[in-house]
Parts: structure tokens; sequence; C-alpha cells
């Protein structure tokens, strides 16, 4: 059994790295081809690789990833596409937040983990242009596994047509693995991108999964593949046709009010940026999710 989840470890690390490097290769081509539009004459964005750590509360190797973020792009003003790989074992508070979520048995005695998966954040130059959210992970304990992620559109000023896309391309994605998953994952992004204390949503919705775990590990990263996939012939067509339009100063307002939101639900809600601070993740790469610029109300 270790050996055989040894190996399924391996396959969705190697997965959600290959992931990452399709996804910065496409968004510095975009940077490339952007011949015309406000932002034309800007030299193109490339992205700043560096390796992040983690330090385990004795001192010793606990993983890390690769942190790769563009500041001042052309089309991104600031987008983060990182990988990790990072395993140990789970603090107190870490095992009580895992253990009542999860309500995975053992974990007191035998607290070692493993995680890996892909996090992506794209803050936009033209505010015509959707910010976007993706994710995709898996994460082990001795005792259980489980797969997550999705992707959702955030944008300051919305067109029906690009969200109606934006879902489309998932759900196509999504119905081979069965037609219930999209409704599901639809639904269940809808619950976890909603921000309380403004009573209302982030953005325009997406996919999303937690916990999920069918007892079929081929079955279930296959799914999660296929959630990765869906990303980019989601959100690039967005990028090719919007990026390149005039705006205005109000709606250049609208997207830094808008990014105010979205770090509201970042810092306050966000499960991601709570377990990556809790476990001692490098704080840079936790936290690259942050907008550039934004402005409160």
């Amino acid at each position: 059994m270790t050996k055989m989840f040894d190996d399924h470890k391996a396959r969705a690390a190697a997965w959600f790295k290959e992931l990452r490097d399709q996804i910065v290769a496409t968004f510095e081509a975009l940077e490339d081809s952007h011949s015309e539009g406000p932002f034309a004459d800007m030299e193109a964005g490339r992205f700043e690789v560096s390796q992040t750590t983690r330090t385990a509360d004795d001192g010793s190797d606990a993983g890390g990833g690769i942190m790769s973020v563009m500041r001042g792009g052309r089309v991104f003003e600031k987008v983060g596409v990182n990988w990790s790989e990072v395993y140990g074992t789970l603090g107190d508070r870490a095992q009580g937040a895992m253990a009542a979520r999860k309500g995975i048995p053992g974990m007191k005695d035998d607290p070692r983990f493993w995680a890996s998966g892909i996090s992506l954040v794209a803050h936009m130059r033209n505010p015509r242009v959707p910010a976007v959210h993706m994710n995709t992970r898996m994460f082990w304990t001795p005792h259980a596994w489980w797969f997550g992620g999705g992707s959702d559109l955030n944008p300051c000023i919305e067109f029906d047509e690009d969200t109606a896309h934006f879902h489309a391309t998932q759900k196509a994605h999504l119905d081979p693995h069965g037609e219930a998953h999209y409704p599901r994952l639809k639904d269940w992004a809808d619950e976890y991108f909603f921000v309380p204390h403004r009573g209302r949503a982030r953005g325009v919705g997406g996919i999303f999964m937690d916990d999920h775990c069918t007892g079929d590990w081929e079955k279930d990263f296959a799914l999660t593949q296929d959630i990765g996939r869906a990303f980019l012939p989601a959100f690039a067509p967005l990028v090719e046709k919007r990026r390149v339009e005039e705006f205005t100063e109000a709606e250049k307002e609208a997207q830094l009010v808008h990014r105010g939101l979205y770090a509201e639900y970042n810092l306050v809600y966000d499960r991601g940026t709570k377990f990556g601070l809790e476990t001692g993740h490098d704080a840079n790469a936790v936290l690259m999710s942050l907008p550039p610029v934004a402005k409160w109300t």
C-alpha cells in the first residue's frame, strides 16, 4: 500500500508541475503577442522564478516548491503560478482544523502528511479583462487521501458572454466524468467563494471541490486533471478578446475596489491561505494571491 501511494504522490506532483509549466508558457506568449490596445507599447512581462522551502518545527527540510510571479506586464499586472510539494507532520492546530473538517481518524497517533498542488491568481492590467483564480491539489495522510481544486472568474466589469464561455468550457471538461459533476461543483464554488461580511460573491463563480475521495484514486485523479485542463481554454480566449479594449478611469477605479474585495476574502476566509501559513510554508508564496494595488471605499 505504501509503495502504491508513493507512486500516486509522484504522479500527482509531476502532473501539477507540468500544468504549471504549460500555464507559465501560455501567459508569457500572451504578453509577447500583445501588439495593440492601450498597453501595447509597454515591455512584455516575464515570470520571476524562485524556489520556496518549508522548514519543519525541528528545523529539518519539509519540502517546498516553485514560486513564479510576473509583475508589471502589459497584460498581467501581477500573476502568480505556484507549484509545491510539502510533507512532514501536522501541528496541533492544523490537526484540529483538518480532523474537524474531514473526520480523519488516528491523526493524533500519526500526524504525518504530504501535499502537492498548483495555485494561480492573475490580476490583469486592463480592467475589462477578468481576474482569475485556479488551483488543484492532492493531500495525503496515513489515514486518508483526497483531491481538491477548481477555478473561478473575478471580473470587475461583468460580460455575460464571458461568464457563459468560462462555465461552458468547464462543464465540457467535467461532463465525461458524469453530468452530475458540473452542477454540484458550480454550486460548491458559489457557496465557497461567497463573502459573508459583504453579502455577495467575489466574482461570477466557476467550479470548486474539496475533500474529494471516492476510493478510486485513478478516477479521482482523472477528474482533477480535467479540472486543471479546463483552465486555459476557459480563460485565455477572454484575455485575447478583452486585452485590446479601451477603458475609462471609472472602470479602472472599479477594478481597484474589486481587488479590495478579493483581498478581504483571501485573508479572512480562504482555507488554502490559512493552511499554508499554519503549516509554515513560505509566506510570500502563500500570499502571492494579493493584488499589487487595491482600494477600499
